[in-house]
């Protein structure tokens, strides 16, 4: 008997060892990170360094502009060529600065390099900002929508570099939504801002490399540009299937799913609801305190809008224009990323809560063009030019006939 217990003991702490063999494999070995299937700009730069030969090189970049082994671009740049000055946008150079609020020129700890601030009084380099490069670089990560402010910054950056007589290069991203559907309308003459500055769709299914190529042709800005692509993405692809790490591309986009529901629930920025800023899930929430969360859930349900549920959500933002109000409204869980359409889902969201709700406004007050306006790319909205359907309808074909022009740019099938 004492020794069938030996082999009762012995077999027992085999059987664990075996256990937590099986365990570790199937837990922490699902966790362990694959190899990135896409090769960023900045991965591919070594092909590309004769663009830099003998040549003084200034970078517009921020927290996203890492290579896929999470080195900074500005490490490697630093470590592979003349680089002599830091150019910030929106957020900051390492993506702490909240939305709207001016960044200032500072020197970066790390290299020592002057950073020049893009965001605030001054959004286009200035001649004495560019005095002392050869070459202007750009490397942002974008969420492939139009009011997102990365892409204006390099649009001024290109006609800087135009203007001075500067080569501009750009180390290409992903869409992190995919670069096969474009949706929502154009931005009409007289609506041009800084989250609007050129007539594209509201979801433009470009690359920053393929907008870059894009703006200067199109739009005639006709500077040196060359663009260092990628290798291996797709235009199906969305972020999760590149294999690449995400960073924060501003404090209210933490995750690449953020970026989905971006596009649906931006618009509501110019108006009297909240899109989530200031909660844990910014722009997977639309509420306000006068909204009956039932009632509009069941009323976006019945729409059997693709891709997309609304579940009654209840939150309290903590900071933005609604810090420490109740609000009451809907949280949208996306089913089906390929399916869902956020410019149709957010378009008919917010048809709904101004049928619904008298207490719905935008906001008007302290602007020549109210919010709405700039985000939506006109007054149509705004003023009810047209109903949902005529809207969407129209918008249709406005996308439609972008996406025609744009596919020549296009980088990558």
């Amino acid at each position: 008997m004492r020794q069938w217990g030996k082999w009762m003991r012995q077999g027992l702490v085999l059987l664990a060892a075996v256990m937590v063999t099986v365990f570790s494999s199937s837990c922490f070995g699902a966790a362990q990170v694959k190899a990135p299937v896409v090769k960023l700009g900045i991965d591919n730069i070594d092909q590309y360094l004769v663009i830099f030969d003998g040549k003084k090189v200034g970078l517009i970049t921020n927290a996203t502009g890492i290579n896929s082994n999470y080195e900074s671009t500005v490490d490697v740049l630093h470590a592979k060529t003349n680089l002599v000055a830091l150019y910030s946008p929106e957020h900051g150079i390492r993506g702490a600065v909240q939305a709207g609020d001016s960044v200032n020129s500072q020197v970066d700890n790390k290299t020592g390099l002057p950073v020049y601030s893009l965001y605030g009084s001054t959004k286009k380099p200035t001649p004495d900002m560019l005095k002392d490069i050869d070459v202007l670089v750009f490397d942002i990560q974008d969420v492939g929508a139009r009011s997102y402010t990365y892409i204006y910054t390099m649009a001024y950056a290109m006609q800087a570099a135009k203007e001075n007589g500067k080569t501009f290069v750009v180390l290409d991203r992903p869409n992190p939504i995919g670069g096969v559907d474009v949706e929502g309308g154009l931005v009409k003459t007289g609506y041009e801002s800084f989250i609007g500055m050129y007539p594209i769709p509201i979801r433009h299914g470009m690359t920053v490399g393929e907008l870059a190529l894009l703006f200067n042709t199109e739009f005639g800005i006709q500077c040196d540009l060359k663009v260092v692509p990628m290798t291996g993405w797709k235009r199906d692809m969305y972020h999760s299937d590149t294999g690449l790490p995400w960073v924060m591309t501003s404090p209210n986009i933490p995750t690449p799913e953020t970026a989905i529901t971006y596009p649906a629930t931006g618009i509501f920025g110019g108006s009297n609801v909240s899109e989530g800023v200031g909660t844990t899930r910014p722009f997977d929430f639309v509420g306000a305190s006068w909204i009956d969360a039932d009632a509009l859930a069941e009323k976006m349900n019945g729409m059997k809008l693709p891709g997309v549920v609304f579940r009654p959500a209840y939150y309290q933002p903590r900071f933005g224009n609604f810090i420490d109000q109740h609000c009451a409204g809907v949280q949208l869980h996306i089913t089906d990323r390929r399916a869902f359409r956020p410019v149709r889902t957010g378009m008919s969201l917010l048809y709904a809560i101004r049928e619904m709700y008298p207490d719905f406004a935008f906001e008007l007050s302290g602007k020549s063009t109210p919010t709405i306006d700039l985000v939506t790319g006109d007054d149509s909205v705004r003023m009810e030019r047209y109903s949902l359907e005529e809207l969407l309808a129209k918008w249709d074909k406005e996308a439609k006939e972008f996406k025609d022009k744009a596919k020549k740019y296009y980088l990558y099938k």
